[in-house]
């Protein structure tokens, strides 16, 4: 059996693939913003809260890093409205997709904190700085420039498992990509290009984050480069 490859009908439909992976985008990026804000708070919950706090945080994070993404998903996206809370597919794929990866960087900002030399924190105190302040102003950003690797690595993971929003009919580039595919009959053409999107994508992203590092620790490069 010859199969005959035919590009053509997929290339026709270009530019709702790219509408689709512009969408994918946004919607990764303000997960991931909001990600980060979550997960900052919670660093700092999990090295200077309260006993129940760290607890609680804890639990959290063990639960979103032991249960598959898709459950998550579905749990928002159908189980929320049985609760009385509704919400359209992009908003819960960002919701999802949000404290997803803010479990994730939580850890990861923490392991970055408690690198930091405890000097720094009684040099705050000892300046009469509240424990928020000295985390925030003090801590946080080298504990950031420390783990920033690991944190864009997290970042681009993120936006490859974004694929699975489609499972609710977000409007990302895989659900626009399986339309096409239903309508032309040609799935090798049409996820072959859908890969090279995502790859795309995922490179974009990457050096993205590099030059966002580089602009925003620059001491640390300064460092590595010696």
């Amino acid at each position: 059996m010859t199969y005959t490859f035919d590009f053509n009908t997929v290339l026709a439909s270009s530019d709702k693939l790219l509408y689709g992976a512009w969408l994918t985008f946004v919607i990764t990026v303000i997960s991931l913003v909001i990600g980060v804000v979550i997960a900052a708070f919670g660093a700092y919950q999990l090295t200077n809260g309260s006993r129940w706090t760290q607890r609680i945080w804890g639990v959290y994070i063990e639960i979103v890093r032991n249960t598959p993404l898709l459950a998550q998903l579905f749990l928002i996206f159908f189980g929320l409205p049985s609760l009385g809370l509704k919400l359209n597919a992009n908003v819960a794929a960002v919701v999802a997709l949000s404290f997803n990866f803010a479990a994730y960087a939580a850890e990861i900002i923490r392991s970055g904190v408690e690198s930091i030399p405890r000097g720094q924190t009684e040099a705050g105190k000892a300046l009469g700085l509240k424990p928020g302040q000295i985390f925030f102003r003090i801590i946080l950003k080298p504990a950031l420039a420390t783990i920033y690797p690991a944190l864009a690595a997290q970042c681009v993971l993120v936006l490859l498992g974004s694929a699975i929003i489609s499972t609710i009919s977000a409007n990302d580039l895989s659900s626009i990509a399986a339309v096409i595919q239903s309508a032309t009959f040609r799935p090798f053409e049409v996820y072959f290009v859908v890969t090279a999107i995502y790859l795309a994508m995922a490179l974009a992203l990457q050096g993205a984050l590099d030059l966002l590092g580089r602009f925003a620790f620059p001491f640390q490069n300064a460092r590595e480069a010696r």
